[in-house]
C-alpha cells in the first residue's frame, strides 16, 4: 500500500510542477517537501434573493437565484481552481488555464516563469512580463534579468464590423544590478522594449482602408530607458536618496532614421529616428531624522512626453517642489506638517499653466489609553498662468480650497464590558478667487459635516448595541443642501457556543434643499447566520426601505418602498487529504 501511495506523490508533484496553474503565486523550492502532497478542498452554495418595490419591477426580476460551487486541487502548495457559476440562466465553468507560472526560489536565488513580475524603478518598469526571468539577491550584491511579452497583440479581422482596435505584440528584457544595504546602495536599470510589426495584419497599414473606416494608423513603438536609483546616508541622521531615468523613445519605427553621423554612431544600440524623442524624469529627496523630528525636502520632475514602454501610464510635463516634518513630542503628542509646489507647461507649449500649492498641517493627541484627539489641515491653492497663449480673465482658473477636521474618541473597556464613543467635526470651503467667475455663478462652496456614535459591547452576554447622528450642510451654486441621519443597531450572539449571530440595524434619514424639496426615507436591515459544524453556514438577510416626499410647500406627498430578502448557503469540505506528518516520513490520508 504505502509503495502505491508514494508512486501517487510522485505522480502528482510531476503534475504539479508541470502543470501548475496561473493564480498560483512564487514557490519556495525549500517548502515543497514540508507542504502537504495533496490537498482537495472546495465549497458549493446557493443564494436567493426576493425584491419587491412600490414602483414595479420593470428595471429587475423579483426573484434572483445563483448556484455556485468550487474545487482547488493542491499538489505540494500548488493550486489548481475550478469553478462553476449559475445565476438567473447564465452559466459559467472556470478551470485552470495550465501555464508554467511560478517563482522558485532557493537560497538567494529566484527563477520566474510564465507571466511574473520584478521589481525595477517605478520610472523604467513596473509591468508584468510573461517569459523567463532570474534574479540573485545577496547581502550587498544584486542581480537580475528578463525576457517575455510585454502586451499580447489584437489582430481581428480587419473586415469585421466590429473588429477591436489592433494592438501590436510587445516584446521587452531588461537588467538590473546593485550594490549595497538598505542605508547605502546604488542600482542601475536597462530595459528595451519593442513592438513586433507583423503581429497584424498589413491591412490596418493600408491608407485607404484606414480612411474608409475612420481611424488612425496604429504605430509600432520602440523604447529604450536606462535608470538608477540610490541612498547615501550618514549614522541615520541624514540621507540623500535619488531615482533617475532618461528614456529614448521612437514613436514610428518605421519612420526615417536620421542621417546624421553623431545619431548613426549609436544605430547600434538604438537607431534614432524622426520620430525619437529622449526625455528624463527622477526626484531627490534630503532626509532629516533626529529621533523625535524628521523632515524631508523633495524635488520631482517628469519632462514632457517622458514614456516607458514597460511603465504604466504616468503623469508628465510636471515638477513639484516641497517639504515634510513630523515632531513627536512627550511620547503623547504628534506634529506633523507639508508643503508642496507643483506646476506644468515646462516646455511652454500647452495654451495654459498651472500652478498648484498643497499645505496641511496635524496634530494627534494620546491621553493615557482611553482618550485620544486629533485635528487637521488641510489647503489647496490652484492657479492658472499664460502659457503658449494668453489666458482670458472671464475663465481663469484660481481657487483656493480649505479643510478643518476634528475628532476626538474615548474608549474604556475591560474583561465584561467596553465603551467608545467618537465625535468628529469638519469644516471645508472651496472659494473661487476669480471676480469674474464668482460674482456671476455663486461658485463658492462651503461644507459643514458633524457625527457622534456610541458602541457598547456586553462581552460576558456576547451583546453589541451602537447608535449615532451625523449631520452635513452644504451651501454653493445657489442651493442649501441640508441632511440628517439617524442610526441605531445591535447584534447578539445565541446558544452556547454562538453559533448563531443575529443583528438588527434601523435608520432614518432627512434631506433638504432649500425649502423646496424636502424627503424622509426609513429603513432596516436584519441579519441571521447559524454556522453548523464549523462547515455548514445558512444566513438570512432582510432590508426594508421606505421614501416619503413631504415637499409640504408644493403640496406633494408622494413616496415608494422597497423589500429586499435574501436566502443563503454554503458548504465547506475537504474532499481528501494526504498530509506529511512533520517528524515522520510517512503519509496518512483524511477525507
Amino acid at each position: 500500500m504505502k509503495k502505491q501511495f508514494h508512486r501517487l506523490y510522485a505522480i502528482f508533484a510531476m503534475i504539479g510542477c508541470l502543470l501548475a496553474s496561473a493564480p498560483s503565486g512564487a514557490q519556495n523550492i525549500s517548502q515543497i517537501a514540508k507542504s502537504d502532497p495533496l490537498l482537495i478542498t472546495g465549497a458549493i452554495g446557493t443564494s436567493n434573493t426576493y425584491y419587491h418595490s412600490s414602483l414595479g419591477s420593470d428595471y429587475t426580476t423579483p426573484f434572483s437565484n445563483t448556484i455556485y460551487a468550487n474545487l482547488n486541487i493542491s499538489l505540494y502548495g500548488f493550486s489548481m481552481p475550478f469553478s462553476f457559476y449559475y445565476s438567473n440562466n447564465n452559466v459559467s465553468f472556470n478551470y485552470p488555464k495550465f501555464s508554467f507560472n511560478i517563482s522558485p526560489t532557493y537560497k538567494n536565488w529566484r527563477l520566474y516563469l510564465g507571466r511574473r513580475s520584478m521589481a525595477f524603478s517605478n520610472y523604467v518598469f513596473n509591468l508584468p512580463f510573461n517569459g523567463v526571468g532570474l534574479e540573485y539577491q545577496g547581502a550587498s550584491f544584486r542581480f537580475g534579468a528578463f525576457y517575455g511579452t510585454l502586451r499580447n497583440a489584437i489582430n481581428d479581422d480587419p473586415e469585421n464590423p466590429i473588429a477591436r482596435s489592433p494592438q501590436y505584440q510587445r516584446v521587452g528584457w531588461g537588467a538590473k544590478v546593485g550594490l549595497g544595504n538598505s542605508s547605502n546602495y546604488l542600482d542601475f536599470y536597462f530595459l528595451r522594449a519593442k513592438d513586433d510589426i507583423n503581429s497584424i495584419s498589413a491591412t490596418w497599414h493600408e491608407a485607404d482602408f484606414l480612411s474608409m473606416h475612420g481611424i488612425t494608423d496604429p504605430f509600432a513603438q520602440e523604447n529604450m530607458v536606462v535608470g538608477a536609483k540610490g541612498r547615501l546616508s550618514l549614522k541615520n541622521y541624514v540621507s540623500l536618496t535619488g531615482n533617475v531615468a532618461t528614456s529614448v523613445f521612437s514613436t514610428d519605427i518605421n519612420s526615417q532614421i536620421i542621417p546624421m553621423e553623431r545619431f548613426q554612431r549609436w544605430d547600434k544600440v538604438f537607431e534614432a529616428r524622426y520620430s525619437s524623442l529622449a526625455r528624463f524624469a527622477g526626484d531627490l529627496a534630503l532626509n532629516f531624522n533626529l529621533g523625535s523630528f524628521a523632515t524631508a525636502l523633495q524635488y520631482k520632475i517628469i519632462q514632457p512626453d517622458y514614456k516607458s514602454l514597460g511603465a504604466s501610464y504616468m503623469t508628465n510635463n510636471i515638477q513639484s517642489l516641497g517639504a515634510v516634518a513630523n515632531w513627536i513630542l512627550f511620547k503623547r503628542l504628534t506634529l506633523s506638517g507639508s508643503f508642496a509646489q507643483q506646476s506644468d507647461n515646462l516646455n511652454n507649449q500647452q495654451m495654459y499653466t498651472t500652478k498648484g500649492f498643497v499645505y496641511t498641517a496635524g496634530a494627534g493627541l494620546s491621553l493615557g489609553s482611553h482618550l485620544s484627539l486629533s485635528a487637521y489641515y488641510n489647503g489647496y491653492l490652484q492657479c492658472q498662468y499664460d502659457g503658449a497663449a494668453i489666458i482670458n480673465d472671464t475663465i481663469r482658473v484660481d481657487r483656493k480650497m480649505d479643510s478643518y477636521t476634528f475628532s476626538p474618541s474615548y474608549s474604556f473597556y475591560n474583561d465584561s464590558y467596553s465603551h467608545t464613543i467618537s465625535v468628529s467635526g469638519c469644516y471645508a470651503s472651496n472659494k473661487d478667487l476669480n471676480p469674474f467667475t464668482s460674482a456671476e455663478n455663486h461658485t463658492d462652496v462651503n461644507t459643514l459635516s458633524s457625527g457622534v456614535s456610541y458602541g457598547l459591547g456586553l462581552l460576558d452576554l456576547g451583546t453589541d448595541i451602537m447608535t449615532a447622528y451625523s449631520h452635513q450642510e452644504s451651501v454653493g451654486y445657489g442651493y442649501h443642501y441640508q441632511t440628517e441621519v439617524v442610526s441605531a443597531g445591535a447584534s447578539h450572539a445565541f446558544l452556547e457556543d454562538k453559533t448563531l449571530d443575529v443583528s438588527l440595524t434601523l435608520n432614518c434619514c432627512f434631506n433638504k434643499i432649500d425649502e423646496q424639496d424636502r424627503n424622509v426615507s426609513i429603513g432596516g436591515d436584519l441579519t441571521v447566520g447559524y454556522t453548523l459544524k464549523d462547515v455548514h453556514v445558512f444566513s438570512f438577510s432582510a432590508g426594508y426601505n421606505k421614501f416619503n416626499d413631504i415637499n409640504i410647500l408644493a403640496g406633494a406627498n408622494y413616496g415608494y418602498s422597497a423589500l429586499t430578502m435574501s436566502l443563503n448557503y454554503n458548504y465547506a469540505f475537504t474532499l481528501l487529504q494526504i498530509k506529511r506528518k512533520a517528524e515522520e516520513a510517512t503519509v496518512e490520508i483524511q477525507y
